[in-house]
């Protein structure tokens, strides 16, 4: 076992893109309780949702940013996948920012039980560079392939292993 996949994770089982489930799963969810109090569907308990998911996103977004610089700082400088990585990387944490002002400035609404308009452009225009970031995420892997181990034989027993297998470590040149 190699100390690095403590934040990396296996090959073939990378932690950072697991944790950015989590991450944009909370920013979802915080983007459609911010809907449902500035439309009315919900009063108090949707505005609750919404800052209690932010304040989620923003600490899932820590660990899935770390684990994302872990991955990037592999990379060959100035390679195509490189740039990708690192404007994936840029516009994830322009996002986390926008989501952090949003729980900022929505603390007081928060405490009302509202979600105010300001809070609630924010929270789309934070939900929005999200989308951008995560299609920018896509490419590196559905594109660039990178962390992709190709063993399209590998047997099912094998594949699912918690434990690092000899042709997983090959297959990613660990």
């Amino acid at each position: 076992m190699k100390l690095s996949y403590l934040w990396r994770g296996l090959p073939g089982h990378p932690i950072h893109p697991p944790l950015t489930d989590v991450t944009i799963g909370a920013y979802s969810f915080a983007t459609i309780a911010a809907f449902c109090d500035v439309t009315g569907i919900s009063n108090s308990t949707a505005a609750h949702g919404w800052w209690l998911a932010l304040l989620v996103g923003l600490a899932s977004t820590v660990l899935t940013a770390t684990t994302g610089l872990a991955d990037w700082l592999t990379l060959t400088w100035g390679s195509e996948i490189w740039k990708t990585a690192t404007w994936h990387a840029l516009v994830n944490v322009t996002a986390g920012v926008i989501f952090g002002l949003t729980a900022l400035f929505g603390h007081d609404d928060w405490h009302a039980g509202n979600v105010s308009t300001g809070e609630f452009i924010l929270t789309l225009v934070g939900f929005g560079t999200l989308l951008v970031g995560g299609w920018l995420g896509g490419a590196i892997t559905y594109v660039h392939g990178m962390r992709v181990l190709q063993l399209t034989e590998e047997p099912t027993e094998r594949a699912v292993s918690p434990v690092p297998k000899p042709e997983k470590e090959a297959a990613e040149g660990a």
